[in-house]
């Protein structure tokens, strides 16, 4: 790895249908905004050979300019993919947002894939969110290695982000993050900025050139290698710590000289077991010149160093009924399991599947089962179809190259699998099988929406399920209290996102209305009412008189009706009348329009007719009456209060229990965790916390998370119900 110079686009390209597992790389991209992930894709790309220096694709298909191998805007909020070829192995390049807004791309990207390239700026370093995906990966003992990018800011420092790093990433041991490769500086310019031109290899000692645009390969002068052997024993030492030979140590410190064929075998299985994560630094190609500084290099590690799909554990299975399963093993001969990791629309094809296969090999036009469950507290039904499989391809921008097959350890695209969602499994249709799914964000941020006019209205239910079918962190709800459609987001970006593909893809126009969140109302004392219904107007008249007592009753206790009628002064068959107006009242609430909860309503007495009392007479004496009690008690507005526990570094502890206690949350205690944060545990009322996802992030710099579960409903402060009757009595 670094020693080989002999890597070149002749053998490389856009890659096709891989043929085995072993010649196969998953590799996903992560990094904040701004870090310069998608230009890596692109620079990645010109140097594998897929594209050539005009910016069109090798096989004679063209793309005018290069950033038109995908939308950047599009690119910049979606999981993508590139693949590209390189010494043979094909090499599937995922691309993920950096917006803290679309993790749930992310977390698709990392399920596809079976090792990360965190890319760092050299500008901006390395920032909360990146930390916590970093921890993500080290739960799960994913292979990572870092990138270092924008090395021609004026203030770059590869040596200094690379401490940076070491520490952020390293934990207990920072020699675990060492740069395989020191960059290398030409002349001062006008400006005294010196640019990066080439890379030094530590372990070859060897120097790299790309000021010409291509890597030539030469000898480093003998004023550069006091800084080369500094930088290389460091390197050694920390490859041969983790080395699986326990006597290589003792050999070095004996002063043995350790073979660099040794080394680069202990180097790569140590990235391939999580345990050694090397530092690159890389740049994208000048106008005109073939390859980008440090991507041959950066092609080397992830073919050489990563582990191929093999060495993959597959997530568990189970049949669809939830029996446990065999584990699926990555075989192109065994049973089909694979899964739908996004979904897209395409106004051409239809729905288009990205799917990466675990187990078997995918062919088109043959016959599969889709099986989605478990997100139907999402808006997403749970489903078992049998499906036929439409042409497989590998992406490029916009253009789709056509695929035989995809085998096990392979990503493909997948058109027309007219019910498969994001999540869903792939299986033989005569063994339907379930994947366990990924872990996705709860999403906390409520978009109330409606539809601008009657023809949106139409519409509006078709283009949500396509929506949510595309996006399992946004969730739908019809909340039957408020009587409004409501899309759960993950933040701002994320709903101006769904916006704007409700628009654009699905033709429908929505209007943004206020969130409501679903009070209640009770009694705060004892009250009486009767309710007198008593009309005459020809014919038979309506008769009917009752009396009754509300009591407050304790919370979620309902509403409780209570007969104590005696001596038949309400006919027996219309005590159930009274009780359905009282409760149909009850519904319609009684101070500012929400529903009566937790009361205990009791029939008194009442007066009837022989003729004139009628179901709907007394009815209608059951809601009056309720009315009148409620006139004569003082009604408490109820209001829903949630569990919340955030998450959050220490440093902004101070700053999140500020912001909940000026929310009218009760901090109920703090927890310490893990890496420096904290476990705040509240009890703060929903209508205070509807803009909490936002500004949580802008608290606490992007670095903060946050649960929240209904707790119970509780009498709202009066200051602030008379503000809500007051809105109620506007509206």
């Amino acid at each position: 790895m670094g020693d080989k110079a002999n890597a070149h686009p002749g053998a490389a390209g856009r890659a096709t249908a891989a043929d085995h597992p072993t010649s196969v790389r998953n590799v996903v991209l992560v990094g904040h905004c701004g870090s310069g992930k998608t230009t890596l894709v692109e620079a990645l790309a010109l140097t594998a050979g897929a594209v050539n220096r005009a910016g069109r694709v090798e096989d004679g298909g063209t793309v005018s300019d290069y950033d038109e191998i995908e939308h950047r805007q599009q690119r910049s909020v979606q999981l993508s993919l590139v693949p590209v070829e390189w010494d043979g192995i094909k090499v599937n390049v995922l691309d993920t947002p950096g917006y803290a807004d679309f993790v749930g791309e992310l977390r698709a990207g990392l399920r596809a894939a079976d090792a990360a390239l965190f890319v760092v700026s050299a500008s901006d370093g390395v920032d909360g969110s990146t930390r916590m995906v970093w921890e993500e990966c080290a739960a799960v003992g994913m292979p990572r290695a870092i990138v270092v990018t924008h090395l021609e800011a004026a203030r770059a420092d590869f040596e200094e982000m690379t401490r940076i790093c070491a520490e952020a990433f390293g934990g207990d041991d920072p020699d675990a993050v060492l740069p395989l490769y020191l960059p290398l500086r030409g002349p001062e310019g006008p400006d005294g900025h010196a640019p990066v031109t080439g890379l030094v290899g530590l372990l070859s000692r060897k120097l790299f050139d790309y000021a010409t645009g291509e890597r030539q390969e030469s000898e480093p002068g003998e004023d550069r290698l006091p800084d080369i052997e500094e930088a290389r024993n460091r390197l050694i030492e920390g490859i041969i710590a983790e080395s699986e030979d326990e006597t290589l140590m003792d050999r070095y410190l004996g002063g043995e000289r350790i073979d660099v064929k040794t080394l680069i075998e202990d180097l790569e299985r140590a990235v391939a077991r999580g345990t050694f994560f090397p530092v690159l630094a890389a740049a994208p190609a000048a106008e005109g010149a073939r390859q980008g500084l440090g991507t041959v290099e950066l092609l080397e590690l992830v073919t050489r160093g990563f582990p191929t799909p093999l060495e993959r554990t597959a997530p568990r299975i189970t049949t669809v009924d939830g029996a446990p399963r065999e584990p699926a093993v990555c075989d192109p001969d065994g049973p089909l399991v694979a899964e739908v990791v996004k979904t897209s629309s395409d106004p051409y094809v239809g729905r288009v599947s990205l799917v990466r296969v675990f187990s078997g090999t995918l062919r088109p036009d043959e016959t599969v089962h889709v099986s989605g469950h478990g997100l139907a507290d999402r808006g997403h039904e749970d489903h078992d179809v049998d499906e036929r499989v439409g042409a497989l391809s590998a992406p490029f921008g916009k253009q789709q190259r056509s695929l035989t097959h995809c085998i096990a350890g392979d990503l493909a695209c997948v058109a027309k699998l007219g019910r498969a969602e994001t999540g869903d499994t792939l299986s033989a249709k005569d063994d339907p099988l379930l994947m366990e799914p990924w872990q996705m964000p709860d999403p906390l941020l409520p978009l109330a929406i409606q539809a601008h006019s009657k023809a949106d209205e139409d519409k509006l239910s078709q283009g949500l399920a396509r929506l949510v079918a595309e996006d399992p962190t946004m969730r739908l709800e019809q909340n039957q209290h408020t009587h409004q459609v409501v899309l759960w987001c993950l933040g701002e970006a994320h709903s101006d996102v769904a916006l704007e593909r409700l628009r654009s893809r699905y033709g429908v126009q929505v209007d943004v209305v206020p969130h409501r969140v679903p009070l209640r109302e009770t009694f705060a004392a004892r009250s009486t009412g009767r309710g007198r219904h008593v009309k005459q107007s020809g014919g038979h008249g309506q008769y009917a008189v009752c009396e009754i007592e509300v009591e407050p009753l304790p919370g979620g206790a309902g509403i409780e009706f209570v007969d104590k009628v005696v001596g038949g002064a309400v006919p027996r068959q219309f005590i159930p009348s009274v009780e359905k107006g009282v409760r149909a009242q009850a519904g319609k609430g009684l101070a500012a329009g929400h529903p009566l909860v937790d009361v205990r309503i009791t029939l008194l007495d009442g007066k009837a007719h022989s003729v004139d009392s009628s179901d709907a007479a007394f009815q209608t004496a059951g809601a009056l009456a309720l009315r009148e009690a409620a006139a004569e008690a003082r009604i408490h507005l109820l209001e829903p209060v949630a569990e919340v526990t955030v998450l959050v570094g220490d440093a902004y502890v101070g700053a999140v229990m500020s912001d909940l206690s000026g929310r009218r949350g009760r901090v109920l205690g703090t927890e310490q965790t893990s890496g420096g944060r904290t476990l705040i545990k509240a009890e703060v009322p929903e209508i205070e916390i509807g803009r909490y996802a936002i500004d949580l992030r802008s608290l606490s710099h992007g670095t903060a998370r946050f649960d929240r579960a209904y707790a119970r409903h509780e009498p709202m402060p009066a200051q602030v119900a008379e503000r809500v009757r007051k809105q109620a009595q506007d509206g």
